[in-house]
C-alpha cells in the first residue's frame, strides 16, 4: 500500500547558533534541573554551564585561541561534557579520541589534528603517556581527576579562574566545532570536519523526526552507555539531551548487569543503543529480574540489525525496537524507522529526516540514479553533511561531489515510499559493534610480523557484533607461527574493537593482475561456508 511521504519536508529556516548555546539556554531555563547522573554524582544544567565557562577561561589562559584543536580522551563522565562545551566556548575545536585507542592510534590523531592541548581522564593517562614519544609536538596536558583539585588538573584549573567565559565570536555556518576521526579503507583514520551548524541542524532534525511514540520528550531520562567520543553518543545523546532538557544517566564501561540495574533504578525512558546490546538483552536471563516498564522505545543504530533479532528483542522486553542510520560524516542521524506498528517496516532504517536528500546510484559509474527496489550506492545531501576531511583534499574529493552529495560507501535500496534498507557496503570497512575497522591497517600490522608472508582481512558475519575481523594468512617460509600468537601481536597494537578475532592459514591470497587483494572472493567463500 502506498502511503504519504512520512517525513517533514523541511525545517528551514534552521536556528543559526554555536553548539554551546544549548547549555547556555538550558542553564537559563532549568538551572537546578539534573542534567547528568554519574554514579553518586549529580550535575545540574546550571553547574555544567558554570564549570564549562571556567574551563574555557582556563584554556584561554593557556593560550588556546579560536580555531586551535584540543584533544579529549575520556570515558563517559560528567567531565567529558564539561570539557566538550568548555573547549567550544573558548572558540577551539574538539577532537574526540576513542578511549580504547592504543598509543599508536592516539599519536596519529594528535599529530594529524595538531592538537595544542590534551584533556585526558586519569584512567587513560598511561596510554596517553605511552603515545608521547610518538608525537611531533606533545600538547600540554590537563588530567581529569574526578576527586582531585591539583592546580594543574582539570578541577584545579576550573577553580583558579573567574566564572565568566571569554567572548569569542563564532560563525556557526563556517567555523568548525568538532573533529572526530572516522576510519578510512586505506589505513589510519581521517578527521571529519563538522561545523557548529552541521551539528545543530542535525540536532533539530533528530529532535523533530517524525513518529509520535518515539519522539523525544522533555521529561525523558536517557541512558548514555554509548561512547560520547563517537558521533552517535555526541550528537544523538549528549547534544540533544542538553537541548531538550533530558537527564543523562552515565555509564563509563558496559556491563550488562550494571546496565540493567541503571535502567531500572533511574526509570530510563529512552534507549539508543547498538546491536550487540540487543543480542545481550535477547539472550540474558537476568532481564526478567529488572523493571523496564518505563522504557518507551529502543533505537538501534551504528550497524544493521536483522529483522529476526529485532522481533525477538521486542518479544523479550515488550519494548518497541526501531532502526536508525547515520554516519560521522553526516553529524550522525539521517534516517529512522517508526515505533508505530502501522508505519514501521522491520529491517528498514526508515525514511530520511527533514531536508535530507537521498538517492541510490549505480555501482559502476556512481552517476545513474536507480529506481525504487534496485540496489546501488547510497548518496545523500543536507545541512548536516561534513565540510570534508581535515588536511586531506584527495579523500575529500573522493567522498564529496562538486554539487555536495556525500558518497556513503553503503549499498542500499529504497522502496517507493522512501524507506531505506542498508544491504551491504561498497567500502571494505568492517563494522564491529558499530565501530569501523579498516582492513588495510590490520594487514599492514600483520605484515610487520616475521612469520607472515602475505595476508588479507575481511569482516566475518557475527550475530552479536555484526561482523568480526578475520584474517587469512600465508605463513613465511619456515615459519610455524600460529593464530594465537598473531592475534596477540595485533592486540598489543590496536584498540580492542580492531583486534582480529579469527585467523585462517591459506596457501595464497587471491589478487587481481595489479596485485590488489580480491577481498570479495574471500567474503563469498566465507558466506558459502556459513
Amino acid at each position: 500500500m502506498t502511503i504519504d511521504t512520512p517525513v517533514r519536508s523541511s525545517l528551514k529556516p534552521y536556528s543559526i547558533h554555536p553548539v554551546q548555546q544549548y547549555i547556555i539556554d538550558a542553564a537559563d531555563k532549568w538551572p537546578s534541573k539534573i542534567a547528568v547522573i554519574d554514579g553518586d554524582r549529580r550535575f545540574s544544567f546550571g553547574e555544567l554551564n558554570a564549570h564549562s565557562d571556567r574551563l574555557s577561561g582556563a584554556l584561554a589562559d593557556m593560550g588556546i585561541k579560536k580555531g586551535d584543536r584540543v584533544g579529549l580522551l575520556a570515558p563517559n563522565c560528567a567531565e567529558f561534557e564539561i570539557a566538550f562545551v568548555g573547549v567550544l566556548k573558548a572558540g577551539a575545536i574538539v577532537t574526540t579520541i576513542n578511549s580504547g585507542y592504543r598509543e599508536r592510534e592516539i599519536a596519529h590523531q594528535l599529530n594529524n589534528s595538531r592538537a595544542s592541548v590534551l584533556i585526558v581522564h586519569d584512567s587513560l593517562t598511561e596510554m596517553a603517556d605511552a603515545a608521547r614519544p610518538l608525537l611531533d609536538e606533545p600538547p600540554e596536558v590537563i588530567v581529569i581527576h574526578p576527586d582531585g583539585t591539583d592546580a594543574s588538573s582539570f578541577w584545579g584549573r576550573i577553580a583558579a579562574v573567574p566564572p565568566e567565559a571569554p567572548k569569542v565570536a563564532i560563525d556557526p555556518m563556517n567555523d568548525l566545532a568538532v573533529l572526530p576521526y572516522s576510519s578510512g579503507t586505506t589505513g589510519l583514520s581521517k578527521g571529519v570536519m563538522l561545523t557548529h551548524h552541521n551539528l545543530t541542524s542535525n540536532v533539530e532534525q533528530f529532535l523533530k523526526r517524525p513518529g509520535e511514540f518515539a519522539e523525544p520528550r522533555p521529561d525523558d531520562v536517557v541512558m548514555v552507555h554509548l561512547p560520547l567520543f563517537h558521533i552517535y553518543g555526541m550528537n544523538v545523546l549528549m547534544n540533544p539531551c542538553i537541548a531538550i532538557g533530558n537527564a543523562q544517566v552515565m555509564m563509563g564501561r558496559f556491563d550488562i548487569d550494571e546496565f540493567l540495574g541503571l535502567l531500572d533504578q533511574h526509570s530510563v525512558t529512552a534507549l539508543y543503543t547498538v546491536p550487540p546490546v540487543l543480542v545481550g538483552l535477547a539472550q540474558y536471563p537476568g532481564v526478567k529480574d529488572h523493571d523496564l516498564s518505563a522504557l518507551r522505545f529502543m533505537v538501534i543504530g551504528a550497524a544493521p540489525l536483522s529483522t529476526e533479532l529485532q522481533t525477538r528483542v521486542q518479544s523479550v522486553t515488550g519494548v518497541p525496537v526501531l532502526q536508525a542510520y547515520g554516519m560521522t560524516e553526516t553529524s550522525s542521524y539521517t534516517n529512522a524507522d517508526f515505533a508505530e506498528s502501522d508505519r514501521a517496516r522491520p529491517g528498514s532504517v526508515g525514511p530520511a529526516g527533514a531536508d535530507t536528500e537521498q538517492k541510490v546510484v549505480d555501482l559502476e559509474e556512481g552517476v545513474r540514479e536507480l529506481p525504487p527496489g534496485e540496489e546501488g550506492e547510497l548518496l545523500m545531501r543536507g545541512p548536516q553533511v561534513m565540510q570534508g576531511y581535515f588536511d586531506d583534499p584527495e579523500s575529500t574529493a573522493e567522498t564529496l561531489t562538486d554539487d555536495g552529495w556525500l558518497r556513503t560507501g553503503d549499498i542500499a535500496r529504497m522502496d517507493p515510499d522512501g524507506y531505506l534498507w542498508i544491504v551491504d557496503r561498497k567500502k571494505e570497512l568492517i563494522k564491529f559493534s558499530g565501530f569501523q575497522v579498516p582492513p588495510a591497517e590490520l594487514e599492514g600490522l600483520l605484515l610487520e610480523h616475521d612469520g607472515v608472508a602475505d595476508c588479507a582481512v575481511i569482516g566475518k558475519p557475527d550475530e552479536r557484533s555484526g561482523e568480526i575481523p578475520k584474517a587469512f594468512v600465508v605463513r613465511a617460509a619456515g615459519s610455524s607461527v600460529d593464530g594465537e600468537e598473531l592475534m596477540s601481536f595485533i592486540a598489543e597494537r590496536v584498540a580492542t574493537f580492531k583486534q582480529i578475532r579469527e585467523i585462517e592459514f591459506i596457501d595464497a591470497i587471491p589478487k587481481n593482475p595489479s596485485g590488489k587483494i580480491l577481498r570479495r572472493v574471500l567474503v563469498e567463500q566465507e558466506r558459502a561456508q556459513a
